[in-house]
């Protein structure tokens, strides 16, 4: 049997209920089981106290009479007769107050279990959220390393290609110190590297532009700057094989559909 399945058993042994094969099974396993020995202590307790508790009668003169008529009764269809009348069938007596307390005991019983059930299913359910954020987190972690490796591994990518070229940034007058580089494959992609960016006001940030020849400029993305001004920025393939120039202007945080103010950096192929 279970741990479960004894634990139900208490109740039933605190009462004296239960057959000889389950009392057995449940002394051996009140043995090594703490948790249902101090169940069983705590409901004998109850058991002795709701005995005490069951008010004591003093039974009427005539109770014994009754009793005694009505065992006879058992044996015989006839009825004892009195005065030339049919006695009438003695009423059932009382429910006896041990039963009573059986009764309570048992109600008692099934509640402390019913309690200690629903802590049992908080604690797992506190564990299996536990467990879900822990396996949450770990998933996130793993995203974020897959990312980064993709991003590395196109990175790598553009900088084997065989039509690699190489196009300077110039720093302008909202960063003279800035220098970047757009590494431009046109079968590929792009990436662009920068040092030294300013780091950008309170609500704003960088935004990376690629411009086709005679045509106006397309977004490439927001940049993230690292320490000392640093920011890297991969540039997919079709946004990459239109390339003319390659600008970085200061945007409001989110970017713009178009730049709204002049280019930090800027060149050209």
């Amino acid at each position: 049997m279970t741990h479960d399945e004894l634990r139900e058993l208490t109740g039933g042994y605190a009462l004296g209920a239960l057959s000889d094969t389950e009392r057995q099974a449940l002394e051996a396993h009140l043995a090594s089981c703490p948790e249902c020995a101090q169940e069983v202590r705590e409901l004998a307790g109850v058991a002795s106290g709701l005995a005490m508790a069951v008010s004591q009668v003093e039974p009427p003169a005539a109770l014994r009479d009754r009793v005694l008529r009505a065992a006879v009764g058992s044996s015989s269809s006839a009825r004892p007769i009195r005065g030339g009348a049919e006695m009438p069938a003695a009423r059932p007596s009382a429910l006896p107050s041990w039963l009573a307390a059986a009764a309570a005991l048992a109600a008692v019983a099934f509640g402390l279990y019913a309690v200690s059930l629903r802590e049992r299913i908080g604690q797992l359910e506190v564990q299996l959220r536990q467990a879900i954020a822990r396996a949450e987190g770990a998933d996130r972690e793993r995203q974020i390393a897959n990312a980064a490796s993709d991003r590395a591994r196109q990175i790598v990518a553009v900088l084997d290609a065989p039509d690699l070229r190489t196009i300077g940034l110039a720093g302008q007058k909202g960063a003279p110190a800035a220098v970047g580089r757009a590494h431009w494959s046109p079968t590929r992609g792009l990436v662009f590297t920068a040092s030294n960016l300013p780091a950008p006001t309170a609500g704003h940030q960088y935004q990376l532009w690629v411009i086709p020849n005679g045509a106006p400029p397309m977004s490439a993305g927001m940049i993230d700057i690292e320490g000392s001004g640093v920011a890297t920025a991969l540039v997919d393939r079709g946004l990459a094989s239109r390339l003319g120039t390659v600008a970085v202007t200061l945007e409001v945080a989110g970017g713009a559909p178009q730049p709204t103010t002049d280019p930090v950096l800027i060149g050209s192929w």
